[in-house]
């Protein structure tokens, strides 16, 4: 990179900081650091969902989906459309309705109404673990993108991967914890819009004109890349089981609802939301990815991630290279700085205000948020470090997620027999269940393994069995919640 580059991209990043010390200037209490005082618009929080969930770890992702099987890697990103619509047609009005009466900051706050404070406390740990984990994806992301282009050599002969995941943890960890969700949102959206112009206006055209046009890359790629056929069945069942339900449990889902005002303005900003995931970035992030296969076929299925961030290195004229790093960078940061606010919200609001020190001072609070996110994003970053490759690492984390909390989640909303009990055992059955697959500890029998089912699903259905058996065996008293059993307006 010329120095050009290095400039622009240093006044970007001081400006991403600079928005957090203005809203950090303005937050007053833990509400303003949560959920924005209730009052932020539509269009920002629409483009703070897909900024957040399409993020750094989907973008790079998308590039090796891409790279791997072309254009059928977008159905990576038609299960964002499929989980925001369903959620703003069937989640968001009861939300909405608890959430006027309650007040609530937090996920499991809404779990708390339905059954209890023990099945909050799980949810929380779950949702807290889990969050920990995605935002060492996002980092890993930035870190790969880093030490591929901006910083391949490194000081004090640290690993050029190390040390851009230091100082991208170092820049999202700073303006979240000062600016909390305001400065989340915000930079989220003007995040995204540069990310978007970065692809589509700069990118895009560059590297079709620098490959010899569209005639080129369709003469040097093969034919099954420009279809939507050329991915296995099982492979799209398993993003669909594993990527829609998150659109029900997700932390950070709760906080933007909880920050609008009303359900008319949320369901506006999840309708906005999945049209931005697919079809738009969906078939961006994979050209692109396409166009990484044709420059550098020598690389490895493994090394399908690192093609995109040596396109960019090596395609982009001087001055340009910067404005679509900063583009990735913005998918990056938008991700990890959500995912930091809610696993500080789970471990604070959840864990710490209500079963630790209750009747915590509002100021202290606020502080002790601030301090909790730092130290998330450190425990972050480590986790990052042990990572090898970011999509794996995504899918990891939804998938502990939804094998222990979809059920229950589920059932909160549609089944009025579910109880306290149910919900615990469908909590812990799942998320234990999908551990110990993910981490080798537990195997499936031969036979099974040989269907290609992602460990979720086992999760899942376990979670479905035990949650179901524990309502019925343990019935408890019915929450009183009309609103929950209302018809969708």
């Amino acid at each position: 990179m010329a120095v050009i580059d290095y400039v622009i991209f240093v006044v970007y990043l001081l400006g991403v900081l600079g928005i957090g010390v203005y809203h950090f200037l303005r937050n007053k209490s833990a509400e303003d650091y949560y959920v924005g005082s209730r009052s932020i618009k539509a269009p920002y929080v629409g483009l703070s969902i897909v900024a957040t969930d399409v993020g750094g770890g989907f973008s790079i992702g998308l590039g090796g989906v891409g790279f791997l099987m072309g254009l059928s890697g977008t159905w990576l990103l038609f299960t964002g459309l499929v989980g925001a619509w369903l959620a703003a047609v069937l989640i968001i009005p009861r939300v909405k309705a608890v959430d006027a009466e309650q007040g609530m900051m937090t996920y499991p706050d809404f779990l708390r109404h339905r059954y209890n404070h023990r099945v909050a406390l799980v949810a929380a740990a779950i949702s807290g673990i889990g969050y920990l984990g995605f935002t060492a994806a996002q980092m890993l992301a930035g870190a790969k993108l880093a030490s591929t282009t901006i910083l391949q050599r490194a000081p004090f002969g640290m690993e050029p991967l190390f040390f851009s995941l230091l100082v991208i943890a170092v820049i999202t960890i700073g303006y979240t914890v000062v600016g909390g969700i305001k400065a989340v949102i915000y930079t989220d959206a003007a995040q995204w819009f540069i990310l978007i112009g970065g692809l589509i206006f700069v990118m895009i055209p560059v590297t079709v004109w620098k490959l010899g046009g569209f005639p080129a890359i369709r003469a040097g790629l093969p034919p099954e890349f420009f279809t939507l056929t050329n991915l296995p069945p099982v492979t799209f069942l398993n993003w669909m089981v594993t990527i829609i339900p998150i659109w029900l449990v997700a932390m950070t889902l709760y906080q933007r609802m909880y920050a609008c005002k009303d359900a008319k303005e949320a369901k506006k900003a999840w309708y906005i939301a999945g049209i931005f995931e697919y079809p738009i970035m969906a078939f961006a992030g994979v050209f692109l990815g396409m166009c990484a296969r044709m420059a550098y076929p020598e690389l490895t299925n493994a090394e399908a991630e690192l093609g995109l961030p040596m396109l960019i290195r090596d395609t982009l004229p001087v001055g340009i290279t910067s404005i679509v790093l900063a583009a990735y960078f913005s998918a990056i940061m938008s991700t990890a700085d959500s995912c930091l606010m809610a696993s500080s919200g789970n471990f604070v609001n959840d864990l710490i205000e209500r079963h630790v020190w209750k009747g915590i001072p509002e100021r202290t609070l606020f502080r002790l948020s601030m301090l909790a996110t730092l130290a998330i994003g450190i425990l972050a970053v480590c986790l990052a470090a042990w990572f090898t490759t970011v999509l794996d690492a995504i899918l990891y984390a939804y998938g502990f997620m939804v094998s222990g909390l979809f059920i229950p989640t589920l059932g909160a909303f549609f089944w009025r027999r579910g109880s306290s009990a149910g919900a615990l055992a469908g909590m812990l059955a799942g998320g234990i269940l999908n551990i110990l697959l993910a981490s080798g500890v537990l195997s499936l029998p031969e036979a099974m393994s040989a269907w290609g089912l992602d460990y979720s699903i086992y999760g899942i259905l376990l979670s479905a069995v035990c949650y179901v058996a524990g309502s019925l065996l343990r019935p408890s008293l019915v929450v009183e919640a009309p609103e929950l059993a209302e018809e969708t307006a």
